[in-house]
């Protein structure tokens, strides 16, 4: 079987945090405060997962047990597809498939043409993970605590490996290796062939953070309320900086700043090394991921919020009848937005 294909185009936004290397939510646009709403589009049932979006569809998963695609231009739906269970699993595309898990602990590829069925593949608990796809293998983990390796092309398992914990991290692979957060409070590195362990770095509490990895560190929150960095071939603390509440917010790394949420209310921002560059308040609860956007850091408060990546302050709000927790997909068109009651928005 040739390779699954990973080439990604400027306007296309296939998996959680935009690419499935997961260096972090990272978009080379910055976006304009929307002023009006293209189209709003209800779904009849929560969306707790993030949107993501290829070739003019955006794919769309809700509590309920339904995958819609839905057409950009006219915010209606081309197909649905339906499982027995509820998705909490942020969906990711590589080539002609898209992939996600259930709470009803399967693995699912459909066919991002028309919604039918490629492959479906029972693993060991809920599946709240987004699953990541590099080199021809899906990698998810579950709540059971074990990481599962999937064949891209026909779903069969090339390995699982059991951590300490249940699995609501999802998994970053970069390289040779991947990263995941662990409910036991560890970061694993992985070999991402074997499944074996290449270290494993201890917290005070669980991560739910997913990480991100540059070519030095791995960058992860834990609900120790503090905020890592670690070393990406040794797993040692290179940096920790304390926040006033939990982290369950997943990290976005620029070239030279690294943003985080924490359910502090606040999004901190610093640099590669370690030092506070600036801290904003953007909500009461924060736990979904910030998204770096050009020159801006955006993340879902009450609405969205968009900050000066320079200074943190306040560039934009915009307000939506429902409460946002799933990151945006930023085009040059338009703001794609998922709420918790349903209602997805194309906004301008």
């Amino acid at each position: 079987m040739g390779e699954i294909s990973q080439t990604t185009s400027v306007t296309d936004w296939p998996t959680l945090l935009k690419e499935n290397t997961r260096g972090g939510g990272y978009a080379n646009i910055a976006p304009r405060q929307p002023k009006r709403v293209l189209w709003q589009t209800r779904l009849g049932r929560s969306v707790r997962s993030a949107p993501v979006l290829r070739d003019g569809l955006l794919y769309v998963a809700a509590t309920r047990g339904t995958l819609d695609a839905i057409d950009i231009e006219t915010g209606r739906s081309r197909w649905t597809f339906t499982v027995s269970s509820q998705i909490h699993s942020t969906p990711s595309l590589a080539a002609d498939n898209i992939f996600f898990g259930s709470d009803g602990g399967a693995i699912y590829a459909v066919h991002s043409r028309d919604g039918s069925q490629a492959w479906q593949t029972r693993v060991s608990g809920e599946v709240w993970t987004s699953p990541v796809i590099s080199r021809g293998t899906v990698f998810v983990g579950t709540s059971s605590g074990q990481i599962h390796a999937l064949d891209a092309h026909t779903g069969s398992e090339r390995w699982a490996q059991a951590l300490g914990g249940r699995i609501y991290s999802s998994p970053f692979a970069a390289g040779d290796n991947l990263f995941a957060g662990c409910g036991d409070g560890h970061v694993y590195c992985l070999d991402a062939t074997s499944g074996k362990v290449v270290w494993q770095a201890e917290t005070g509490n669980g991560i739910d953070s997913s990480p991100a990895v540059t070519s030095a560190a791995v960058f992860v929150g834990s609900e120790d309320f503090f905020f890592y960095a670690f070393d990406r071939r040794t797993g040692r603390v290179l940096w920790k900086h304390e926040t006033g509440l939990g982290i369950s917010s997943s990290p976005a790394v620029g070239s030279d700043v690294v943003a985080v949420g924490s359910k502090d209310g606040y999004l901190y921002a610093f640099d590669l090394h370690g030092s506070l560059k600036w801290k904003a308040h953007a909500g009461e609860i924060l736990t979904g991921p910030p998204v770096i956007a050009g020159d801006l850091v955006c993340i879902q408060g009450p609405g969205t919020v968009a900050f000066e990546l320079a200074s943190g302050k306040v560039a934009w709000r915009a307000g939506l009848g429902g409460a946002v927790q799933a990151v945006p997909v930023i085009t040059e068109q338009a703001m794609y937005v998922a709420s918790l009651n349903g209602e997805i928005y194309a906004l301008e």
